[in-house]
């Protein structure tokens, strides 16, 4: 796969634009969840926290937790595609990953609806802020990363 240019300049844009998102992670976390329920229904049942209700928990810890961690670990992917040129996530963190999305039942399109939340999201948040650019960095950053954590999936699959 070689080199993956991931310019300075993108990296710059997923830190700020995580940075403004972090001051209201409640509102947030919601909007990213609601969002992807708005995509997938069905999904829906993939999230313990969402499972039993009919609407999308407020102030739920565990749904913001899981929210924070897909802006936060898309963030860290993007620094490092831009220091070391590929994905760099701790082997037990991606065995952990990779266990709990295949346990859950999460399928590749999942990763697909998740992306797409989460570039909603941003451009709630951002507002004019948000561009192609923006889009496009958060984009590469979560490719990598889904890509990493769907490795992974196949691996514990066959083991």
């Amino acid at each position: 796969m070689g080199e993956i240019g991931f310019t300075e300049k993108q990296e710059a844009l997923v830190k700020e634009s995580w940075e403004i998102l972090k001051q209201d992670i409640p509102k947030y976390s919601l909007h990213f969840f609601s969002q992807i329920l708005e995509i997938a229904p069905a999904a829906k049942g993939l999230f313990s926290f969402l499972r039993d209700s009919d609407e999308v928990p407020h102030n739920n810890p565990k749904l913001k937790a899981h929210a924070v961690k897909v802006f936060k670990m898309t963030c860290e992917t993007a620094i490092q595609l831009r220091e070391k040129g590929k994905v760099v996530v701790a082997d037990t963190t991606l065995q952990y990953l990779g266990s709990i999305h295949l346990k859950s039942g999460v399928i590749d399109p999942h990763f697909e609806v998740v992306k797409e939340a989460l570039l909603r999201t941003l451009k709630e948040g951002l507002g004019e802020k948000y561009n192609e650019e923006v889009e496009g960095a958060w984009s590469q950053a979560y490719d990598h990363l889904a890509l990493a954590i769907k490795t992974e999936m196949k691996q514990e699959d066959q083991s």
